[in-house]
């Protein structure tokens, strides 16, 4: 975060979560209000953050620290939009591996509900990302997942650039129809349903080809990208490659419903997410509407 923040000359915030204290009878016979030992938890907390921020900083930026009181996503998600923050960069709290899900609740919450990207980061011995991973999707005349192609394309690139990382840009792709097309009703050759889904992946691979072309020709951008296109179903395409890749960094959106405040995550991402076991840096769509206000 210190990084990122030097480098596009942001404002950063660190912040931490204290779970309010709630009076219950065994806190009456200390003689502390709950409110008294939330000022305490908030006090060490902050004592232990600067400690942190100051050992952590090397001058030529500016740190502002703080304690938030409360559901940790909620508060985080208010935060977001009291200040305008660009990235939220959380460490993952859950399990790795086999076992359990890289991702804990707090994690999911602002995956699916916080409006700007999310950065959930796994904990690793590499001092920075070998792999990043682009994960974008073709709909064509969908403004929205045009743009958020763009979005994920912009931090992929510039993540990759500052970290010296290789780039490798993924699609994931379905034959519509194609089961139908095979059947002997339709009086098709499998020879001509071999050429039209022929023809299709290599739509697709222009396409890919295309939309890194353009941007880098708006952005100003120099990258060689490996690409990867991929016939099946995103939900186990893009793991798996992610996995055959040993990919250290997967950025991908998480297109759903926009505009109505609510669960948004697409059935998709959050397949994906669950399969995974690197960082991820998730991009919301244009129009998303958080389900989480300010306090009045």
């Amino acid at each position: 975060a210190i990084t990122l923040a030097g480098d596009n000359q942001a404002r950063l915030t660190v912040c931490t979560i204290v779970d309010e204290v709630i009076a219950e009878s065994r806190m009456a016979s200390v003689g502390i209000a709950p409110t008294e030992l939330c000022d305490i938890a908030v006090t060490e907390s902050l004592d232990r953050l600067e400690e942190i921020v100051e050992s952590s900083v090397d001058g030529g930026i500016s740190v502002e620290t703080t304690v938030l009181v409360g559901k940790p996503f909620i508060e985080i998600i208010r935060q977001v939009l009291k200040h305008e923050h660009d990235l939220v960069i959380k460490c993952a709290e859950g399990a790795t591996g086999l076992t359990g899900m890289l991702f804990g609740s707090t994690d999911m919450h602002l995956l699916r509900k916080c409006p700007c990207p999310v950065w959930i980061i796994k904990s690793t011995e590499h001092a920075r990302y070998r792999r990043i991973l682009a994960a974008v999707d073709r709909v064509p005349e969908e403004a929205v997942k045009e743009a958020l192609n763009r979005q994920i394309l912009e931090l992929s690139t510039s993540l990759a650039m500052a970290e010296g990382s290789e780039l490798h840009i993924a699609h994931a792709w379905r034959f519509a129809g194609e089961d139908i097309l095979r059947s002997s009703r339709t009086g098709l050759s499998h020879a001509e349903v071999n050429a039209m889904e022929t023809e299709e992946a290599n739509e697709r691979r222009q396409w890919l080809k295309d939309l890194a072309t353009s941007f880098g020709a708006k952005s100003g951008k120099r990258f060689s990208p490996h690409f990867h296109v991929m016939k099946g179903d995103a939900k186990l395409a893009v793991p798996m490659t992610a996995k055959e890749l040993d990919i250290d960094l997967i950025v991908m959106g998480t297109v759903a419903r926009t505009g109505i405040a609510g669960f948004f995550m697409g059935n998709t991402a959050e397949s994906i997410l669950n399969q995974v076991d690197c960082s991820v840096l998730t991009v919301k769509p244009p129009g998303f509407v958080t389900p989480v206000t300010l306090e009045v």
